[in-house]
Formats: structure tokens, sequence, C-alpha cells
């Protein structure tokens, strides 16, 4: 690639030790989750205070904790994530953080619903072939279909249950890898709720691509250069238009070039390496985002780089992330007017589910599934203003690339039609990419403010719900705000109220209680009718 392009990223790779600097000023995490000073000490601690705190936490008998994660502030504070188990069965909805000083001392707690996981018994009344059976009538339009049910105690709304959690993995209609978990009483049989197994942005991916970039690969014993990044460790890989349920990191052809000059920045090109480009370039920044605003080494916080596939089944006009696999995966198209959907908020949106799975893990039903959503149209939103490319301007339309005008809008999330601007009883029963409407509209006006006003050439209007009028402490604050949220105060199950108390709480952390950010985060819930 152009040369005239690599002193921006070299430039922004550099800058991540004074973006360190900053997060350390700011007593934000930096350490990564594999390497973090006295982390078993942490997690002892952490046991311990749940032990003695067994009334606060809901634990008791024939329970165990599983650690999921920890984070130690630069002050040496802890906050120690567990998911919870009950007689070996996994509880959900029962996962907690237990928040202590830098002595190990309980200060806090963060709770899912499911904090009381006791059920009379743990030997199912419905048998699992029965189940399966049924989970399999369950999923219409899913071909190539298997199901795999497992037991559990299902508390996500506070009353448990054993129930079968049955995930039926198959192919949808262009072939790529389509899933839905089905949740059923192990009792009566009577179906709980059910919910994709995959994250999807669904768009017409008309993507103008990201020009002339650079891409970071490596030169290999057989002097061919490969996609494989040698820094974030990303691989980017062609599918070959294979049926995709199947997909592991090994599938498909691994990216060669002789000359190291990849694809011909043509829509519908028959060079295959230009959605790969694109694909690659834009893995890169979403891990440069991460890594550099926050200290997270890749998506786990391992340092470990996902596979990217490109040319995924047939005509299959989507993306999106896959846990199982570790992977990106990016569909062509419909082959007339949608090219491959690898544009850069997309790509940051899709991963950034993989972080979401790998905290918090939302929940992607009813509100929680909203704020998973928003969490990745937030942050699929920052990686296109860490990147400020000439091509992709920054704003607040989400895929305005790959589908024109736009996929959907923070400023008033309701112009598509579909999505709700305000809270109300009615959001959690909307399709979750509707209802993260009240999360994207609260980032804007926490960002942004209230009113019309034109940022970048594009003209915006975001209205409150209250009639108030919001002033904004712009999107890099508001956006390490729910970062933090995010990764130190959510739970599986918080809902939009929940999630205004963990950011009020972030915002505190980082900026100190009646500050200005406090302030703003407070002012911008209140303006979708959150409090």
């Amino acid at each position: 690639m152009s040369p005239s392009s690599s002193p921006r990223r070299r430039t922004l790779t550099a800058g991540a030790l004074a973006a360190t600097a900053a997060l350390v000023a700011a007593g934000v995490q930096v350490a990564t989750a594999t390497a973090v000073p006295g982390r078993d000490t942490a997690i002892a601690d952490a046991r311990s205070n749940v032990s003695h705190n067994a009334g606060l936490f809901g634990f008791g008998a024939g329970q165990a904790l599983q650690v999921k994660d920890v984070v130690i502030d630069a002050d040496g504070s802890q906050h120690v994530r567990f998911d919870r188990t009950y007689q070996g069965l996994p509880v959900v909805g029962g996962d907690l953080v237990v928040h202590q000083d830098a002595h190990g001392r309980l200060k806090d707690s963060s709770r899912a619903k499911g904090h009381n996981p006791t059920v009379r018994s743990t030997v199912p009344s419905v048998p699992a072939r029965s189940t399966a059976a049924k989970a399999l009538a369950s999923a219409p339009g899913i071909s190539s279909a298997t199901s795999q049910p497992q037991l559990v105690v299902w508390a996500a709304d506070g009353t448990a249950r054993l129930a079968w959690q049955t995930t039926v993995s198959g192919l949808g209609k262009q072939g790529q890898p389509s899933g839905r978990v089905i949740v059923t009483d192990a009792t009566t049989g009577e179906e709980i709720e059910h919910f994709d197994a995959e994250h999807e942005a669904a768009g017409t991916g008309r993507s103008e691509y990201t020009g002339t970039v650079t891409v970071d690969t490596t030169l290999q014993s057989d002097g061919r250069y490969a996609l494989i990044d040698p820094v974030r460790g990303h691989i980017t890989r062609d599918a070959g238009n294979v049926s995709a349920s199947g997909l592991k990191a090994s599938s498909g052809t691994l990216f060669t070039d002789a000359d190291n000059t990849w694809g011909d920045g043509r829509k519908f090109s028959s060079d295959r390496a230009t959605a790969a480009v694109d694909a690659h370039a834009n893995t890169a920044w979403t891990y440069d985002y991460y890594k550099n605003t926050f200290g997270r080494s890749g998506i786990k916080n391992d340092g470990r780089g996902a596979t990217v596939f490109v040319h995924v089944g047939t005509a299959w006009d989507n993306a999106q992330w896959s846990d199982a696999c570790f992977c990106m995966m990016t569909g062509d198209g419909d082959g007339t007017t949608d090219p491959e959907q690898v544009d850069l908020d997309t790509m940051g949106h899709e991963m950034t589910h993989g972080v979401t799975s790998a905290t918090a893990n939302l929940r992607y039903s009813g509100e929680s599934g909203g704020l998973n959503e928003s969490t990745s149209d937030i942050f699929g939103t920052m990686v296109e203003w860490y990147a400020n490319s000439s091509v992709d301007t920054p704003d607040y339309l989400f895929s305005d690339q790959s589908t024109p005008p736009w996929l959907r809008r923070l400023d008033k999330p309701s112009l598509d039609g579909r999505s709700a601007d305000c809270w109300s009883k009615k959001v959690g029963q909307l399709d979750v990419h509707n209802s993260s409407g009240v999360g994207n509209h609260w980032f804007f006006l926490a960002s942004e403010g209230s009113g019309s006003r034109t940022i970048n050439g594009v003209t915006y209007n975001s209205p409150t719900c209250n009639g108030s009028t919001v002033t904004g402490i712009g999107n890099q604050k508001a956006a390490r705000i729910w970062y933090r949220a995010l990764t130190v105060y959510m739970t599986s199950t918080t809902d939009y109220k929940g999630a205004r108390t963990a950011s009020l709480n972030a915002a505190k952390d980082l900026y100190g209680v009646g500050s200005a950010e406090y302030n703003a985060v407070a002012a911008a819930w209140s303006a979708v009718s959150v409090s």
C-alpha cells in the first residue's frame, strides 16, 4: 500500500504510551487480564468477602464461584467478576462483581438478578431428548441443524428454575452460521424464552471500502507475504463461499501475496483480496482503539488476535461475530447493489460483541439485549472517530457507508421508523436492534448535547424526552465512562435503570461526584426517560 498512509498508523501506535499514561492518571485499568499484579490475592480476598457476606450476595449451600475477570485500578482498587453455579449447574443470571479496596476489603457489590439460585431438585422431569427435539422445531429457517441441550438453573428474572438451555446451530438462507437458543422449564416443559445465538448487524453493504491504506502483514519462510498481523495477531482468510456453520480458525485459505500489494480498490472486485484489505485494516483499527484508549489487549484482553473471514456463504449480505469460533465473518453482499460489509463502524460493532461477551456478557434478550446492541453501536462509532479517515468521515450515523444513507443513527434513533428514542415499559419487548435506541440516544446526548448542530458536515437534531436541555461532555469522555460501566459494573441482566447506575458509578470513579461529567451522565439519562 501507499507509504504516504504509513506515518499516521505509526503515530497512533506510538501514542499508546501517552494514552496509557492518561489512563493511569485517571485511575483506570491498564494491565491485561493475564498479567495483573496481585490478581490471585484479589480473587482470594473476593471469595472470602462473598463467604463472609453471604446474605448480601445470596451465597449459600450448594453454590460455587467461577472467576471470569479481574480489573485492578491504578490506585489498587479491585473488581472481581464471578459466574455462579448451583449443585454444579451454571446459574443463568447469577453473575456478580465484588468491589474491593487495595487491601482486599469489601467496598461494594454488583449483582445480576439471580442471587438466590436454590431449586427444589436438580433432576429434570423433562428428558433432554424431547427437549432437543422441541428446540429444533422451534427454530424454523435453520437448515442442517443440530441441537445441544444444557441443564442450567435459570434465574435471569430473579426466580430460580431448573431449565434446559438448548442451542440450535445450523445454516441460514445463504449458508451463514445461524443459531437460536431456546430455554424451557425442565419440570413443565414450558418455554421460558428464546433468542438468537449469533449477533448480527444487518445492512446492504454498499461500502466504498477504506481507500489506500497500510496493512500489517507477515513475511513467511517461503518468501510470500500473508495477511497475518504481527502486532495485533489477527489473521484474514478467504472462506471460499462455503457454508459457514462449521467454520473454525483454521478453515478457509490464508491470504498470501508475492509483492505485498493487495486488492484493486474496486466495488464487486474480482480480486478476492480487495475485501480482505478492508477487513484486515479495520480489524487493526478496532484493536488499536481498545488498546490505545483503554489499555485493552484484544477482544478478551489476553492479547489474542481474532480470525477474520471474508467471502462467507453465498450472497450473504451481512456480517457477524462468533464467540465459538472467535471469528469475524463477512459475506459477499447480494452481488448487484450490495458489496461485502467490511466498513469501519460495522467491523467495530461486531468485534465489540466479543468484548461485551468477555466482560458483562449482557444477555441478548429484553433490555439487556438492547444494551448489548447499543454498546456495539457506541464503540463501532468510536472506532470510526478514532481512525478519523478522510474516506469515512467520523459521524453518529451507524453503517452509513455500507447501508446508505445509514442503518441507525444516534441523535434521534426513531428516524428509522422502528427504534426507541425514550425508555418505556415496552422497550424490553422490542427487537434488540431497536431497543438499542435508548442507549444510543443517551450516548449522543452525553457526547454532544441536545438540539440542532452540524458536525463534520452532518446536521443532527437530538430532542430530549423530558423537554430539558443537555450539554455534552464530548464522545471520548462519554465512551470512557461507558467502557468502565461495561467492564466493572454491568452484569448479564443489567437493564436501562441498571445502566444508569453503572455509568454514574463509572463517572464518579473517573471524574468525581458532582463533576460536570457526572452531572451530564445523569442529565442525559433523565433526558431519555431513565431515572
